[in-house]
């Protein structure tokens, strides 16, 4: 069974952004902030989700969405946020994106 496709939208305020959730008859955002780290590099360094999303694939959501992102834009990522982080150790075809922080 496949898992419904979870909408994630892109908020770029240029030196930082953040990839947000919401879902209909669910309180609250979940959200994946970003900042710049240097030329060509961003540091994602915070993510969030609601009790009431927690367990529904919402920050693997935005995660994935920040990788494809970043594969389009040509940058590297510092995985400051320790839910991100595990990501990468659970996903070695990430390597390439992966900057030293």
């Amino acid at each position: 069974m496949s898992q419904p496709t979870i909408p994630v939208a892109h908020e770029d305020y240029g030196s930082s952004g953040r990839y947000v959730v919401s879902l209909p008859g669910v309180s609250g955002e979940a959200e994946l902030t970003w900042r710049n780290g240097g030329p060509g590099i961003i540091v994602a360094d915070h993510t969030y989700a609601p009790d009431a999303m927690r367990g529904t694939g919402v920050a693997a959501a935005m995660v994935r969405r920040l990788i494809a992102d970043a594969r389009a834009r040509g940058v590297m990522i510092v995985p400051a946020c320790s839910y991100v982080r595990a990501q990468f150790e659970r996903h070695p075809e990430w390597s390439d994106l992966l900057a030293d922080g």
